[in-house]
């Protein structure tokens, strides 16, 4: 295997895994894609704090 393996290569090692080993990846997965896709959401509430006229608090006195 490939220092940085292809997707493909990925597979086949997921698939040669213990049935219950891959099911506690699928969980462990979703549970990341969940905890990204959230961060990612609640990012798009703070974008008016990212005007520059917001800045006020970043000038040095």
């Amino acid at each position: 295997m490939t220092q940085n393996p292809t997707i493909e290569e990925i597979k086949i090692l997921i698939f040669q895994l213990p049935i219950q080993e891959q099911i506690t990846l699928i969980e462990e997965l979703e549970e990341r894609l969940e905890t990204l896709t959230m961060m990612q959401l609640a990012e798009t509430g703070f974008s008016e704090w990212n005007e520059p006229e917001e800045d006020i608090y970043d000038v040095e006195s």
